[in-house]
């Protein structure tokens, strides 16, 4: 069975969606690999990594596409592309399903079994496979290194002949795996951390890392089976705000990462909030991509208001394109493990799976997901 896996032709997508040591384990359990000629370089890793682990370089795009079994990559095809994909062709990406009709639709019609990895459910079984998490681990710790870079102030507490430096004040609002990390990040530079979440239950992680849980009452609020947050009503979205204004405030540094899976970010800091804070703070939100969390944020620009920084960089994981290619192909290695019969050389994806019932989004000519389908 052949994988092929092409160049990223994203804008700014440094990320390759397999690493020569994915490589090396999926051709030991019998499949052959076949990459575009570059698809590494940007993540740090010669078309020469490649081919020492078993894999063959391709020249030909088209041909790569036309003639794999499977496709892996880290973005959506480009809606161009996907008749080029064979007929009964496993293609394995991030696909954004919920925004992307006409992309499902023509994947379906193509014959193609389309995976998106945004899908992948957040179970224990599934855990090693969920490139959500993976990739937003990164970028938790991308944006406090941004932060700690924008500021003026530096994050730990100084004790010098010439005076005390205090440490900066850091507000994390959302504490998923991306506002987890950041936490952790921000106490190991050795900022004083505070952190917000809907979900009172991670309250107890936030304190294991060492930052303060901050508790505003929002009334009922909770968490999906997923582990996800619950969207606010506009009411509850108000007293968060109102909550959250004295401490932001008095922050050097504010992370927000308050994001709803297929939805639009909600949005939770007012241009009056960033107008309190003082001139030199900086914010990141880390929801620029889908809407923003802060009014005024604008996706790959940094905006100044009254000289406090609000950064909206997208593609976070990659900025740091050699660990988040590792760690997304892992990803990818063990979902294709999981369900590869190493004996009869096939992969089995039975739809019973509850795995496979999440992820897979088109198969045999239709839309199989049930989420999808009832959009």
């Amino acid at each position: 069975m052949l994988i092929g896996v092409p160049k990223e032709s994203w804008p700014g997508e440094l990320r390759a969606a397999l690493t020569p040591i994915s490589v090396k384990k999926l051709v030991a359990a019998g499949f052959e690999i076949s990459v575009e000629a570059g698809c590494g370089i940007t993540a740090g890793f010669s078309d020469a990594n490649y081919t020492d682990v078993g894999a063959t370089i391709s020249q030909d795009r088209e041909a790569l596409l036309g003639s794999a079994d499977v496709v892996l990559r880290v973005r959506k095809p480009d809606a161009s592309e996907v008749s080029l994909l064979k007929k009964g062709s496993l293609h394995v990406s991030f696909l954004d399903p919920f925004n992307e009709k006409s992309l499902v639709d023509s994947m379906a019609a193509q014959g193609v079994t389309a995976v998106s990895m945004e899908m992948i459910p957040r179970s224990t079984r599934a855990q090693k496979m969920d490139a959500l998490s993976s990739q937003a681990n990164l970028a938790g710790y991308v944006t406090i290194i941004q932060a700690a870079y924008h500021s003026p102030k530096i994050f730990p507490m100084m004790m010098t002949p010439a005076g005390t430096i205090a440490p900066a004040r850091v507000f994390i609002i959302g504490a998923g795996v991306a506002g987890l990390q950041a936490i952790a990040t921000a106490k190991r530079l050795g900022a004083r951390v505070e952190a917000f979440d809907t979900r009172p239950v991670v309250a107890e992680q936030v304190q294991s890392l060492g930052g303060k849980f901050v508790e505003i009452d929002l009334g009922d609020t909770g968490q999906t089976d997923q582990g996800y947050a619950k969207a606010l009503t506009e009411e509850q979205q108000e007293m968060q705000r109102e909550g959250q204004a004295k401490i932001i405030a008095q922050s050097d540094v504010v992370v927000t990462t308050a994001q709803l899976f297929g939805r639009p970010a909600p949005r939770i800091i007012s241009r009056d909030a960033i107008e309190a804070m003082a001139p030199g703070s900086v914010i990141v939100d880390m929801a620029v991509e889908t809407g923003g969390n802060v009014e005024g944020s604008k996706l790959n620009e940094i905006v100044d208001v009254n000289g406090v920084k609000i950064i909206g960089q997208g593609n976070l994981p990659s900025e740091v394109a050699r660990n988040a290619s590792d760690m997304y192909s892992n990803n990818l290695f063990n979902l294709l493990d999981e369900f590869w019969d190493k004996e009869e050389k096939v992969l089995s994806l039975d739809l019973e799976d509850e795995i496979l019932a999440a992820c897979v989004i088109t198969k045999d000519g239709a839309i199989v997901n049930e989420t999808i389908k009832n959009l």
